[in-house]
């Protein structure tokens, strides 16, 4: 299996005419844009930001974001566009991860500030609000600039909300739990292309309003990070098998075992009936070796697909690579070991 260590042995040997050194320098300028903006916007305000470490710019913390720029390297999007939606993907994913914090009651950084560290709602908030207004200074500066009209900035802001949206409302819809455990392919279909398949595509809402391009490979593309996005939600299903379950979420692999004619889904209602098994047991899938395998290779093909059709032959390693990291940063591995 390939591992971070490897790909960046591979970046340090081929730092000359390497597209994927030079997407990581774009990223690099673009969340110092970003951290530049918010410094400005929070002077004053009686919150301190702080100054990111290392690990702001790293791989391993944007690894979604790199393969994004690659995306618009692969639509022939010019350098300086592409650190430009760098700085706004960082917007986006500040707006995203503020508001996945509220609503499973958990903390991941984004702006980091001097705030409590226990008031990690008002984190969020803060993360959501400002990355908000960010994303509308750095497409007004750009405006000023002459680089887009000013009409664009308007309908831009206003895309970059609509296309979280979609991902939001499946998102209300589960908040109260949901009484059915609905059929494996009309969760693929019904919540998770919405849930996840359409978020994955959001980093293109902007730059389809300011580049004007529509072609089939473009399509293609945007289709390819839909798949990846799929792949990455069935592999969050399995790993949250039982946490879904009890929060009364729709789950992929819980349907499978429910609408299976196995002893599995007989394990799985005796389960739920008696309660026994804990929400945080990521390992829980290991009951129903059946399900899991299935899931897995759904998922599986999901990602192939998608990092088939985006990264060109001469970065065929990272292909990969891909599926193996995000198996990796979901904590999947041990569900795929028959695919890696």
């Amino acid at each position: 299996m390939q591992n971070i260590d490897q790909i960046k042995s591979f970046l340090s040997k081929n730092q000359s005419n390497n597209i994927l050194n030079s997407l990581m320098d774009n990223l690099k300028k673009g969340l110092i844009e970003y951290w530049i903006t918010a410094e400005k916007i929070l002077d004053n305000s009686g919150v301190k930001l702080k100054k990111p470490d290392f690990n702001y710019y790293s791989l391993e913390k944007n690894f979604f974001s790199l393969i994004f720029l690659y995306s618009y390297y692969r639509a022939d999007i010019s350098t300086d566009r592409i650190v430009l939606y760098a700085t706004i993907n960082q917007c986006l994913r500040g707006m995203v991860t503020g508001c996945d914090n509220i609503l499973d009651d958990e903390y991941k950084k984004t702006i980091d500030t001097d705030l409590p560290e226990k008031g990690y709602k008002f984190r969020s908030v803060l993360d959501i609000m400002t990355s908000d207004r960010i994303l509308f200074h750095i497409l007004q500066k750009r405006a000023l600039q002459g680089d887009i009209s000013y009409e664009s900035v308007d309908i831009a802001v206003d895309e970059s909300l609509r296309c979280l949206l979609k991902s939001g409302a499946q998102e209300a819809s589960e908040e109260e739990g949901v009484s059915e455990f609905l059929k494996p392919e009309i969760v693929l279909s019904g919540i998770h292309h919405y849930k996840t398949g359409i978020l994955f595509q959001s980093p293109w809402a902007i730059p389809s309003v300011l580049e004007h391009s529509d072609t089939q490979s473009l399509t293609d593309i945007k289709k390819s990070l839909y798949d990846m996005g799929m792949g990455c939600q069935i592999m969050d299903d399995m790993v949250d098998l039982a946490m879904d379950i009890n929060m009364k979420r729709h789950n992929y692999v819980a349907s499978l075992i429910f609408h299976s004619d196995t002893i599995e889904k007989n394990i799985l209602e005796e389960d739920i009936t008696k309660g026994s098994f804990q929400s945080s047991d990521s390992s829980y899938l290991e009951k129903f070796p059946l399900a899991m395998k299935d899931a897995a290779k759904v998922s599986y093909e999901y990602l192939k697909r998608g990092t088939e059709v985006l990264f060109k032959d001469e970065h065929m390693f990272m292909r990969g690579f891909a599926i193996n990291f995000v198996t990796k940063q979901i904590g999947a591995e041990s569900f795929f070991k028959e695919n890696n």
